[in-house]
């Protein structure tokens, strides 16, 4: 997601950086079809972990997912890269796996236990407000133009209106709780994004990747047995959809997803990547409503389009120079 036209637009699974505005940006059948995958298997994603965590409880199954992606990538890109991450590239990694995978991606699970799949990802688009706020109040932070601040107030408002007040456009609340936990896990995913510029970590940008998961798994893993997920867990309670869930997460979400996020960082626009950060809900919201039952109230509408023309603003908003001493 983004802040401005030279965004750091961080994907959902990874935190890696959009390049700048000068990259290429010819749209190859190959760039478009990647464009497409990114639109549509992200966005998809908040269905399959709607449908993930019916019987599969919220950590272990983000756990699961990230663990798996993490194992099956690392050793492959260790061989194919010759790279040797270090003891701070592993620091790095655990940093960025714990805000951005363990609080980020573990809240949204544990949240749409009772959130519906669309109205999260809304939610989950303010990530690009909260990094515009973060990357300000850090020491030697940019102040926001007057467009991002534009942005924020309106992204917030729309926030406001999409959690409350009950019975507002002729629907109920969202839960408070899974909204409160969606806050925070936007919040740590911004916190991480902007940890991952500047951490150091392996050229690669894939063995990275591959390493954030495995301490993200790993961390989201001992959470949910402290939390006692495993106590009274039976995989053999687990039903079919849960199953096919999590493997589209870890195939679809994790691997082609995510391999076609970091080729069009490489092919394309920095304000062309980051669109995927107000689409993403639109596929959200659309799918849980055809898939999922789930109500598209006038009270989400307007939410959306309010939140998703905050986004709009951040992504396309200059940036201010940094001031010289």
């Amino acid at each position: 997601m983004s802040t401005t036209t030279t965004p750091i637009a961080t994907s959902k699974a990874t935190g890696t950086r959009v390049p700048s505005p000068h990259a290429s940006s010819g749209a190859t059948p190959l760039v478009l079809a990647a464009f497409a995958a990114v639109y549509l298997l992200w966005g998809s994603t908040y269905l399959a972990i709607r449908i993930g965590v019916e019987s599969v409880p919220p950590l272990m199954l983000a756990g699961l997912r990230h663990i798996t992606a993490g194992i099956l990538l690392y050793p492959v890109l260790r061989w194919k890269t010759g790279a040797r991450p270090t003891a701070a590239h592993w620091k790095t990694a655990a940093v960025i796996g714990f805000l951005m995978l363990f609080v980020g991606n573990g809240g949204v699970s544990w949240a749409e236990q009772t959130v519906p799949s669309g109205i999260t990802a809304l939610l989950v688009a303010t990530v690009s407000l909260w990094l515009v706020i973060v990357d300000w109040l850090r020491p030697g932070g940019h102040r926001p133009v007057p467009k991002v601040a534009l942005g924020l107030v309106l992204g917030f408002a729309g926030m406001v209106l999409l959690v409350g007040p009950a019975h507002l456009g002729g629907s109920g609340r969202v839960d408070p709780r899974g909204a409160a936990v969606l806050v925070i896990a936007s919040l740590s995913w911004a916190c991480g994004s902007l940890y991952s510029k500047h951490g150091g970590m392996p050229s690669s940008v894939m063995l990275g990747v591959a390493m954030q998961s495995v301490a993200g798994g790993v961390v989201l893993l001992l959470a949910g047995l402290l939390t006692g997920e495993f106590r009274n867990f039976h995989f053999t309670a687990v039903s079919s959809r849960s199953w096919v869930a999590l493997a589209y997460l870890i195939v679809f979400g994790s691997g082609i997803g995510l391999s076609a996020y970091i080729y069009i960082l490489q092919k394309s626009t920095a304000t062309r990547v980051a669109t995927y950060a107000f689409v993403n809900p639109v596929v959200a919201l659309f799918l849980g409503w055809l898939i999922a039952g789930e109500t598209i109230s006038l009270r989400t509408v307007v939410a959306a389009v309010v939140i998703l023309t905050a986004v709009i603003l951040v992504i396309t908003a200059p940036h201010r120079a940094p001031a010289r001493s």
